[in-house]
């Protein structure tokens, strides 16, 4: 897997396309989601959410005195946020229901800091006819914004399926 498209432009509106030209869209890089604020308030809920509650994440006096100088997010809080922004890159309004089929592939190689912005840029790896659909494989690669390099790179397997 690569992440080597992280710097993609954010896109003011998602691209739209019908679920029938999913299958065009393999190998295209889709652009990035605009800015989304990862707050502490945020952080310690997900840690409260997930029973998580590591000094890294939320014990933000002892952070400031560990390796990144601040809490930072859970690397599994950056991953779920990957649908919300993957809506804000692509649209298919004619899907008649999106299932999350699962992950290939995730990496976590840098820590989101407490009230960083992050963008999440994504490429179609793979789009696989099913019955009733398809599937399609993304590349996607999270990173703070002014980041050097991404927070989370993950393969997310998505199914579109016609009808209700």
């Amino acid at each position: 897997m690569t992440a080597t498209f992280t710097g993609a432009e954010a896109s003011a509106e998602p691209l739209r396309v019908g679920i029938d030209d999913l299958p065009s869209l393999v190998g295209r890089t889709l652009g990035a989601s605009p800015a989304m604020p990862v707050t502490g308030e945020r952080i310690n809920e997900f840690a409260e959410a997930t029973e998580d509650r590591q000094w890294i994440h939320i014990d933000a006096e002892r952070a400031a005195n560990g390796p990144f100088g601040t809490t930072i997010a859970h690397g599994f809080l950056t991953l779920s946020l990957a649908t919300a922004q993957l809506w804000q890159v692509l649209e298919v309004p004619d899907a008649g229901q999106i299932v999350n089929y699962g992950l290939n592939k995730v990496r976590f190689p840098a820590p989101v800091p407490s009230g960083a912005q992050i963008s999440l840029t994504v490429r179609v790896a793979g789009v696989d006819p099913i019955p009733g659909g398809f599937q399609v494989t993304f590349e996607t690669a999270t990173a703070v914004i002014g980041g050097s390099k991404p927070s989370c790179v993950a393969e997310v397997v998505l199914r579109y399926l016609r009808g209700a």
